[in-house]
């Protein structure tokens, strides 16, 4: 078993009550200016002041020197379509040119361009692809990622996705967590019937995913000229008669109330949330519902942000997550999210520590084991270039992330 030291480190880390932090928590942390950590066999077995942690570590292996660094817990990046075969260059220039995102997809493009090149993908083409993503999110400091299917939207390119996403996690050191969004579009051969593609997701697509165990969670997209909340509410029900967690991608452009659905429904997180009412904020705190953001998307849009400040005045648990995808925001890099949420949404760099790691950790079912650095999770951490996790914001237009370790064992 391998016992190393991690001595000389600035740490800062969220506490975990055991639930998302909300509210007045939401930067709730525990830091230590000469800290260190003690890993064995991959798990924290101590952690705090250095002298402390020298007094409870038993049969030091190796010590390694963190030179007064930063040392947070990784990234948790709870929503992504980073599972993609070809990049939709063309479409950022046309909305650069004043072209409306559901106008793209009306027209064709958007996510149906993506279906069309999954599903001319072979598996092992399109695993390639994806996990040159999934190992460039790693060097940013991601260590447990989400990633959703729904650039198939038929039951064999679904399927195949899905098998992508765990073969992801099999030959990456990433902990990966499938959510199933069949639900995603319509595709084109369903576009005048749009009723009996969701009898095909409801009837086909989710036993099927459930048979197979390849997915954690289901999401749906919730939106106008998407999926209506009735067609959402009932694949969210069959979602859950099967057996799968539940996610939303809700009030992203219009106010459907689809964060309200996500708290009647008992989904974990609803996702986008640009266009949300108070009345469904309202209604997620109510139900511990966590806001997963993605400033990212916001910014490539060129739209306002999440009312995130307003969220937690609520008490809804926030978390951010870059959305990788190949429309909207092509970013692997939470470093990127993190600073954008502290000078764009107005998020201290606590608190968008604590959307990054432990709430986005709740938000993918993962808190257990990830998500902030105490006795008996993994050692799951990075080292940064900087004092605190301020600097995610301070030095902008690069990466501050200098090591990446999970489970104790440098992998980036």
């Amino acid at each position: 078993m391998i016992r190393r030291l991690f001595k000389n480190a600035r740490i800062t880390t969220p506490v975990d009550p055991g639930r998302p932090l909300a509210g007045n928590r939401q930067g709730e942390v525990r830091s230590f200016d000469r800290g260190a950590l003690f890993c064995a066999g991959g798990l924290i077995e101590a952690i705090g002041r250095e002298d402390e942690v020298r007094r409870n570590a038993r049969e030091v292996v190796e010590e390694i020197d963190c030179d007064g660094r930063c040392l947070i817990p990784g990234f948790v990046d709870p929503h992504t379509h980073m599972c993609f075969s070809a990049t939709r260059e063309e479409e950022f220039s046309l909305r650069l040119a004043g072209a409306d995102y559901l106008e793209i997809l009306r027209q064709g493009g958007g996510i149906l361009s993506s279906v069309r090149a999954v599903r001319a993908a072979t598996e092992d083409e399109l695993l390639s692809t994806t996990a040159e993503r999934a190992r460039s999110a790693l060097r940013f400091g991601t260590t447990t990622l989400e990633v959703k299917s729904g650039y198939g939207l038929d039951t064999e390119a679904e399927l195949k996705m899905l098998r992508v996403i765990r073969r992801l996690g099999e030959e990456t050191p990433l902990d990966v967590v499938a959510t199933f969004l069949g639900a995603h579009a319509v595709p084109d051969e369903y576009a005048q019937a749009p009723d009996s593609y969701v009898d095909l997701v409801v009837q086909e697509m989710i036993p099927a995913v459930s048979c197979q165990g390849i997915a954690r969670f289901c999401d749906v997209f919730c939106e106008k000229g998407v999926f209506t909340r009735e067609q959402s509410r009932r694949i969210l029900t069959a979602a859950r008669e099967h057996g799968l967690g539940l996610k939303i991608h809700a009030d992203e452009i219009h106010d459907l109330g689809g964060g309200a659905l996500a708290a009647e429904l008992g989904a974990v997180s609803a996702e986008h949330l640009l266009a949300v009412s108070d009345e469904s904020l309202r209604a997620m705190a109510s139900k511990s519902v966590t806001a997963i953001l993605l400033p990212g998307t916001a910014y490539s849009l060129r739209k306002p942000y999440a009312r995130a400040r307003e969220m937690m005045e609520h008490g809804v648990p926030v978390a951010l997550a870059t959305d990788c995808n190949p429309g909207t925001c092509y970013t692997e890099s939470m470093p990127f999210v993190s600073g954008l949420a502290i000078l764009a949404m107005g998020l201290s760099p606590n608190e968008a520590l604590v959307a990054g790691t432990l709430n986005a950790a709740y938000a993918v079912g993962m808190a257990k084991s990830v998500g902030s650095l105490e006795v008996g999770k993994a050692g799951d951490f990075l080292l940064l270039d900087g004092k605190s996790p301020a600097i995610l914001a301070y030095r902008a237009g690069i990466s501050p992330v200098v090591e990446v370790y999970k489970r104790g064992e440098r992998v980036a």
